[in-house]
């Protein structure tokens, strides 16, 4: 069965995510518009600049659509500035920074710090198996409060935050995109 899956294509990887869901038989769509979010049964909002995608969307009207995609119970998934968008509150966010304040989390922007601090770990993801998910991280966001309906799916060693998951809402701090591992990618497709 085919499904139709949106990717936020304003900015960032997004044409990273499009080629890992066509790998997996489901049908990407590039969301640009409001209308677009009507033809999906999914959405991804992939890696970027979290402030340019949120200012991007505020200006082509897509704030209150994707918030509202959010709420209609349709999945949505963040990755890395797609997760500072849907969460509530960005500790050491930017005045203008946009936020879909979709998921009970707070984050931390860049926590890891510049481009050249970025890393790789292995992370222990048990609802994808055992085996552990080589996560890629790019100036990475961090988790640093779940609310109570947020179930945390990964964390690094050191037990910091980078995997919830709250109902239909999934994000990640890393680019699961970035990886040859299609695990994250069919996870979400079981959501849809």
């Amino acid at each position: 069965m085919s499904r139709r899956i949106g990717v936020l294509a304003l900015q960032g990887a997004f044409i990273e995510h499009q080629q890992l869901l066509a790998r997996l038989g489901a049908e990407p769509v590039p969301v640009r518009m409001p209308a677009q979010l009507e033809q999906v049964t999914g959405l991804i909002i992939p890696g970027g600049e979290s402030t340019t995608i949120g200012q991007i969307a505020g200006r082509w009207g897509l704030l209150e659509p994707l918030h509202a995609f959010g709420r209609s119970g349709r999945p949505i998934w963040g990755t890395c500035a797609g997760m500072i968008l849907m969460a509530q509150e960005v500790l050491d966010g930017k005045a203008n920074q946009p936020l879909l304040g979709l998921m009970d989390v707070a984050v931390r922007r860049n926590a890891f710090g510049r481009q050249v601090d970025s890393f790789e770990a292995e992370l222990e993801v048990p609802v994808l198996g055992a085996a552990p998910f080589h996560a890629v991280f790019i100036r990475a966001p961090l988790i640093e409060r779940v609310g109570q309906e947020v179930t945390v799916l990964a964390t690094l060693q050191d037990g910091s935050v980078v995997a919830v998951q709250q109902g239909n809402l999934l994000a990640t701090a890393f680019h699961p995109e970035l990886t040859d591992d299609e695990r994250f990618h069919r996870y979400f497709l079981r959501l849809v």
